[in-house]
């Protein structure tokens, strides 16, 4: 397996046990339709979260690991959850987040949840 995929499976992993502690059931993981994907579908307060998850190591020259969502990335994002809502009614509120992870050398990562995005 490619490093980058390694990273980024380990920061879903850090993800899903980040959004378990804060109340989320985690309903799916790594959910795909066609070249879609969605990293976590998971419930909360009768929403049902669609989150993508970035992680990055920390870098004192910039950039966060949310600034790499774009409007395509998202695009495709709401492409899997409308297939996602098609096969699975019932659900009548929806929202999209952003869970972006900063890995750091010498302390905890840090979580940014940006809730109820729209691009």
């Amino acid at each position: 397996m490619a490093e980058h995929n390694k990273f980024g499976m380990e920061g879903e992993d850090m993800a899903a046990r980040w959004l378990k502690e804060k109340g989320y059931e985690i309903l799916h993981r790594n959910w795909r339709h066609k070249q879609y994907e969605i990293d976590i579908i998971a419930l909360k307060n009768n929403f049902l979260h669609i989150v993508e998850v970035k992680s990055r190591h920390h870098s004192p020259f910039g950039g966060h690991p949310e600034d790499s969502v774009g409007k395509k990335k998202f695009k495709n994002l709401q492409r899997a959850a409308d297939e996602f809502l098609f096969l699975n009614p019932g659900y009548k509120w929806i929202q999209y987040n952003i869970l972006a992870i900063t890995l750091f050398r010498d302390k905890e990562p840090e979580f940014f949840l940006i809730e109820d995005v729209f691009l």
